[in-house]
């Protein structure tokens, strides 16, 4: 004798009554507690909506993808809600039990939940420095960027002729408002030595700030007067300089490495090894294209890094094929992008202008996308950005902590690791300055010091005991 159709209804509605109390427990477990639960179960329940033929237990990896990517591609939701939506997701297969769960990259999803800003070094640079909002509590800055403006617009000038980073444009243009501030009254067009020398003994006698950020300031105001005001008679003579500790470099040993590769997965653990397999820093293996990688030659073409030059550094063969499946999904996306009549890449300088199709071209994309598109900060294009550096700068460290490594763990130890080891393994340095882009061997020197073993060499007295 059959069930009755009302029974069977009725037994499935206590079925899915019961499961998302069992989701809901799961949140208030993990710490995401009433009214902000109820947003995770809908955004739960507008996943499940999305696919009404197929079974919880029947989803694959790939439809969490697909979903995701489509979610991203509409650019409709604010960062924190598209964290939410994956954590949601995330939620609802861990407690249908799944045994997938680890294969889908749900750390490359939640970094592409962050937008770049419009100060970041990969949009800031063709655009001129908007106006700062006004802020509830004005500061005396305010009124001194205002009051100088045509000033700071000098400066900034001088930088972009010179192809300087952003970052030092922001350094630069901080340290002239700071030192305009110091002068008070005075016109800062017509200030001599002894007004730089007393600020430089303001920041290290009364500030007491560090020796780097001393000689920041002192660079800053070098470029001031002799780049961007052609005052090349001023000569700052003597001021008291803060002391400068001399640090060693944090190098983690060949284990150690291994260890903490182990720790990270998908996105993560491809973009850590690649900047410990290259010497790579953080921006330039974030900001690689498509066109930079060479399988055929097994290199990578590191373009406009600090300074402004290209170099050429190794493509490890351990990740290649990695990367080529990588690269697969990527293309996958992108076409899914054109398709939709979007697949824009942010291009550098004047590119965009004098080539305007580049942007959708294969060869210009992001090897290490966003999962979503979002708006440029500063022109309102809608692009597809690369991965914000911040989620593998939090996951390299969340990764040491896991690995209980005791030294201090960031992304640019994997660089210094790189050049340490190579040196044990017998390259000049000479090999090792090239490969890093040091412009002076004497940076480069500073690895040597590991090769010492231990005190220049010298055997401890305790271990002839």
């Amino acid at each position: 004798m059959s069930t009755p159709t009302s029974t069977r209804e009725s037994s499935r509605t206590e079925r899915e009554r019961s499961f998302w109390g069992r989701y809901i427990e799961m949140l208030h477990e993990s710490g995401i507690k009433p009214p902000f639960d109820r947003w995770f179960v809908l955004r739960a329940e507008q996943y499940v909506a999305a696919h009404p033929a197929r079974k919880l237990k029947d989803h694959k990896p790939r439809h969490v993808a697909d979903y995701l990517g489509e979610i991203g591609r509409r650019g409709e939701l604010k960062d924190w809600q598209f964290r939410q939506v994956i954590d949601a997701i995330q939620k609802l297969f861990e407690l249908a039990g799944v045994d997938w769960l680890g294969e889908v990259d749900w750390g490359h999803w939640r970094d592409s939940a962050r937008n770049l800003e419009g100060t970041h070094p990969t949009v800031a640079r063709d655009y001129a420095m908007p106006a700062a909002p006004p802020a509830p509590n004005p500061t005396p800055f305010d009124a001194l960027r205002g009051k100088h403006a045509a000033l700071l617009d000098q400066v900034r000038a001088a930088i972009r002729r010179r192809g300087f980073s952003i970052k030092t444009e922001q350094t630069y243009l901080h340290w002239t408002l700071r030192f305009v501030g110091f002068l008070g009254d005075k016109d800062p067009r017509v200030g001599q030595a002894s007004d730089i020398a007393e600020f430089l003994d303001e920041l290290a006698v009364n500030r007491r700030v560090s020796g780097s950020t001393q000689n920041l300031a002192l660079n800053a105001l070098v470029f001031l007067y002799r780049e961007a005001l052609g005052r090349s008679d001023l000569n700052i003579g003597e001021f008291t300089r803060a002391k400068r500790p001399q640090h060693v470099p944090t190098v983690l040993t060949q284990a150690e490495v291994a260890l903490l590769l182990r720790q990270l997965s998908g996105t993560h653990h491809l973009m850590a090894s690649l900047m410990y397999g290259t010497g790579m820093r953080l921006m330039e293996c974030s900001r690689l294209r498509v066109q930079d990688i060479d399988f055929g030659y097994g290199q990578i073409i590191v373009r406009n890094a600090k300074g402004g030059k290209d170099r050429v550094v190794p493509l490890p063969e351990k990740v290649i094929s990695v990367l080529t499946s990588h690269l697969d999904r990527v293309k996958t996306l992108h076409e899914a992008d054109l398709a939709e009549g979007f697949g824009e890449a942010y291009l550098p300088d004047a590119l965009a202008r004098k080539y305007p199709q580049a942007a959708k071209d294969w060869r210009w994309q992001y090897v290490f996308p966003s999962g979503r598109l979002s708006a440029d900060p500063r022109s309102g294009a809608v692009r597809r950005h690369h991965l914000h550096e911040n989620g593998l700068q939090k996951a390299v460290k969340a990764a040491a902590e896991r690995a209980r490594i005791t030294k201090r763990v960031g992304t640019h130890t994997l660089r210094h690791s790189f050049a340490t080891h190579l040196l044990q393994s017998g390259y000049d340095i000479r090999t090792v300055q090239e490969l890093l882009g040091h412009s002076d061997v004497s940076t480069t020197m500073i690895y040597t010091h590991v090769l010492n073993r231990g005190g220049h060499g010298v055997r401890s007295p305790l271990d002839g005991l």
